[in-house]
């Protein structure tokens, strides 16, 4: 039986770390953030769905996605994330678990599933068991500004625009603290591919 394994995180907490990890030890992940991409191509249903919510604003020159354009817009306004999450979701939903079906009549031992909104979306309800990558609160900030060239007060946005890593960590069966460094990080990610080995976590 397939055994699909539930990932998340907060934004900037290494998550996408975690997942490439996982990949490079040959586990399939069906990654939720790259299905989106894939949804939101010029002249896709997703794309169409999301300009006849949000405008023409939302695209750039060529009629693909502003992506910047489109994020200023809904981490600013709880309302219009919540709309969007709303047009993109029974898309990404109907992929996923098409994927999923997919590995089950492979009969794939262990399936991924990297998913931002995987709580809120009730993806962990249909998930055996669930990963949380965490950081502290300070840690993800500064990572944030460094990565995506945020100014605090922006980074501070995006972070409060998700559930809270509080909450997250207590519905987790596993949390992997990336507070340390990355061999710390791959250290942690190999004794949970050693558990899924010797089938221990359940």
């Amino acid at each position: 039986m397939t055994k699909l394994i539930g990932l998340t995180g907060g934004i900037a907490t290494g998550k996408s770390t975690v997942s490439t990890l996982l990949r490079l030890s040959g586990y399939p992940v069906i990654d939720a953030d790259q299905l989106v991409h894939q949804l939101q191509t010029a002249h896709s249903k997703g794309l169409e769905r999301l300009t006849a919510v949000f405008g023409s604003g939302i695209l750039n020159a060529d009629q693909t996605l502003n992506r910047q354009a489109l994020g200023s817009l809904v981490f600013s306004d709880q309302t219009k994330l919540a709309k969007l999450n709303m047009v993109m979701q029974p898309l990404i939903r109907d992929e996923i678990w098409r994927q999923v079906k997919n590995y089950q009549k492979q009969q794939i031992p262990y399936v991924i599933l990297d998913a931002p909104l995987l709580f809120e979306e009730n993806y962990a309800d249909e998930c055996d068991l669930v990963v949380v990558v965490a950081t502290d609160h300070q840690i993800q900030v500064q990572r944030l500004m460094k990565r995506n060239g945020y100014s605090q007060a922006e980074a501070e946005q995006r972070i409060d625009s998700q559930m809270p890593l509080a909450e997250k960590k207590r519905l987790a069966d596993i949390v992997i603290d990336n507070n340390g460094s990355k061999e710390e990080l791959k250290r942690q990610v190999a004794g949970l591919i050693d558990q899924m080995h010797n089938n221990r976590l359940w």
